[in-house]
This record gives C-alpha cells, sequence and structure tokens, in this order.
C-alpha cells in the first residue's frame, strides 16, 4: 500500500509492474479494488497505478470536495506529484468520466483514454442513481446522521442481492461494493453522485483530440449503453468496445476478452 498527502487528504494508491504508465481510475462507491485482475494483466508490460479518489477506499477527505472536477484535480496532482508526464487513463464509471474531465484540461498530459460504462451525460444514469444525486440528500444526511447511518446498513444488505443483477460473478461484485461502502461518508456518497447526475460533456469531447476507446456492456442497468453512441457522435475519432456478454462490470462479466482489448488499444500506436 502506498500513500500521497496532498492538501485535500491522504490519497491511497496500488502500484504495479513495470514499464509505461498507466493510470486506473474507479466509479462511484468503488475504490482501486475493482481493478485488482486488470493490475495484474496490464502490470505484464506496463506499470499500472490505481488510485482510490478522495473519500473512497482508503484514501482521507480532509478539507476535500468530492466533485466530478475535483477529482479531475487529483490526477493531475497525483501525476505531477509522482513525475508522471504522461500517461493513459483508463476509468470505470465515474472514473471514465474524471479521465475525459483530465483529458480536456490538461491534454499535455494524457495519451489515451479508455472509458468503461461512463456518461457523457449524466441524465443517461439509472433513475436510482439520479435519485441518489438529488442536492438535497446531503442537507438531511448531515443534519440526521442516524437516518443516513441506517441507510448505509441497508445498501450494504442491498447490494449483495441486487448485484446478481448487475455482473455475472453477484457474489465477488456484492462483497467488494458491500465493503467499499462500508467506509463512505456523507460527502463523498452524495457529493460525487450529485455533481455527476450534472455533468454534461458533449460540448467538450470534441475538443479531445487523443485516442479515446469506449466500452460499454449490452446489459448495462448503471449506465445507459446508449452513451456508446453519444460518445462516438462527439468524438468521431473514438473506438468502440461493445460487449454483449456484459453489464456495467466488462472486467468482471469478460476478463480476458476485456484485458486483451485494453491492451491491444494501449499498444496501439
Amino acid at each position: 500500500m502506498a500513500t500521497l498527502v496532498t492538501e485535500q487528504g491522504i490519497v491511497h494508491y496500488e502500484a504495479y509492474g513495470r514499464g509505461r504508465p498507466v493510470l486506473l481510475l474507479h466509479g462511484w462507491l468503488g475504490s482501486w479494488a475493482l481493478w485488482r485482475s486488470t493490475i495484474a494483466e496490464l502490470g505484464k508490460e506496463f506499470r499500472t497505478y490505481a488510485l482510490d479518489f478522495w473519500g473512497f477506499g482508503e484514501s482521507g477527505e480532509q478539507g476535500a470536495d468530492f466533485s466530478v472536477d475535483n477529482f479531475v484535480l487529483l490526477v493531475n496532482e497525483f501525476m505531477d506529484r509522482l513525475g508522471i508526464v504522461k500517461a493513459p487513463l483508463v476509468g470505470h464509471s465515474m472514473g471514465g468520466t474524471v479521465s475525459l474531465g483530465a483529458a480536456i484540461r490538461h491534454p499535455e498530459k494524457v495519451v489515451k483514454v479508455i472509458v468503461i460504462g461512463s456518461p457523457i451525460q449524466g441524465s443517461s444514469l439509472s433513475p436510482l442513481l439520479k435519485l441518489a444525486g438529488y442536492r438535497g440528500w446531503i442537507g438531511l444526511a448531515e443534519t440526521a446522521p442516524f437516518l443516513f447511518n441506517g441507510f448505509m446498513r441497508m445498501l450494504r444488505t442491498g447490494v449483495r442481492g441486487g448485484s446478481y443483477l448487475l455482473a455475472k460473478d453477484g457474489k465477488a461484485l456484492g462483497n467488494m461494493l458491500a465493503a467499499d461502502i462500508s467506509g463512505l461518508t456523507v460527502g463523498p456518497f452524495f457529493e460525487s453522485i450529485g455533481t455527476l447526475r450534472q455533468t454534461d460533456l458533449r460540448s467538450r469531447v470534441s475538443e479531445i483530440k487523443m485516442p479515446i476507446m469506449g466500452v460499454y456492456g449490452k446489459k448495462d442497468l448503471i449506465v445507459h449503453p446508449g452513451q456508446s453512441k453519444v460518445l462516438k457522435q462527439y468524438a468521431p475519432q473514438s473506438e468502440i468496445a461493445w460487449f454483449e456478454g456484459s453489464g456495467h462490470f466488462p472486467m468482471m462479466d469478460e476478463p480476458q476478452r476485456f484485458h486483451e482489448t485494453v491492451r491491444n488499444f494501449l499498444n496501439n500506436g
């Protein structure tokens, strides 16, 4: 385990392998743990870094805000602190939206972008996630913490069963999400999804000139898979990898094909 001290809190990350650097960015409710198998595969020929956003996983939240824009700042600071001049960004769900934001704001640092089940428009989120993104929840949770704590206990229980609808290995996904959720507090939980819900990158994605790949699962119940068409429309140079047998987690549903697809894109050109 490695950590990086920033003004907004301690950032935890895992690093493995040797070679060209690649950054892996997790989604909402998640952590670096999503990338365990990906780190092992890509680490055979790349130096992989999987970090936890402020307030998620094992990263701290001292004075941080948990907006998508601030996570873009985190990626930039992370690269600066570790001396990573340029690197591809691989982001799942919210992490993919952050990756696109970083490519827009810091194109000199981003070599390529891979987004996996990521929303270009926050309106593409499932109804439950859009409901979680309602801004009024933050004030209610802060004034009545017992309600938030009770809700989180129910959520941990719910994801164990609901995960069977989201991935082929529902047990593994449920255990991972339940562990990640157990450490979340009000700010990271509500503020991040609230800003993701408000995100609309359509007018900015066309500014990205580096190669982009969008990986989308046909059975995705979290982000509408039609976002693949939105990405292609506004970033015509993007490649779309369509996973017929996957939902929101193709790295778990079709791991061999997923890792081959990512590796080939990273090595191409």
